[in-house]
C-alpha cells in the first residue's frame, strides 16, 4: 500500500482506521463496508473496470460516493463542511485499501481484549 494508515478503536470501541490528510476522507467510504460480502461486491466493481468490462462505475454509501475509474478513484463527500469536498487516489490503490479493509471487518464491532 503506497499510502500509510492504522487501525484504532473509537471511544465506542469500533474498530476504525485513520489515513494520511490527501485521502482521510475515503475512510469514510471505507468504513462504511460493513461485510465482507459488500467488500467482495465493491472489490469486483473495481476490478471490472480494471479491466476494461466498465468503463467506470459509481458507489453511493451513506456520506460519499466513489466513481472509479480504470487510473483513479474520485470520492465525493456528501456531509462535510470544511473542503475539499472531493479527493482522488489510484485506483489500484483504493483496491488494496479494501482488501486491507476486508480483512479488519470481522474485528470491527468486538471489544478490545485488555
Amino acid at each position: 500500500m503506497k499510502y500509510a494508515y492504522e487501525f484504532y478503536r473509537d471511544h465506542l470501541e469500533i474498530l476504525r482506521i485513520k489515513l494520511p490528510g490527501e485521502i482521510e476522507l475515503f475512510a469514510d467510504f471505507i468504513e462504511d463496508i460493513s461485510s465482507e460480502q459488500k467488500a467482495d461486491e465493491y472489490i469486483t466493481k473495481v476490478e471490472n473496470v480494471l479491466n476494461g468490462l466498465y468503463q467506470d462505475f459509481e458507489i453511493h454509501l451513506n456520506a460519499t460516493s466513489v466513481l472509479i475509474k480504470k487510473d483513479m478513484t474520485i470520492l465525493e463527500h456528501l456531509f462535510t463542511y470544511e473542503e475539499p469536498y472531493e479527493i482522488e487516489m489510484e485506483t489500484e490503490q483504493f483496491k488494496e485499501l479494501m482488501l486491507i479493509w476486508k480483512k479488519k471487518i470481522p474485528e470491527r464491532f468486538k471489544k478490545k481484549e485488555n
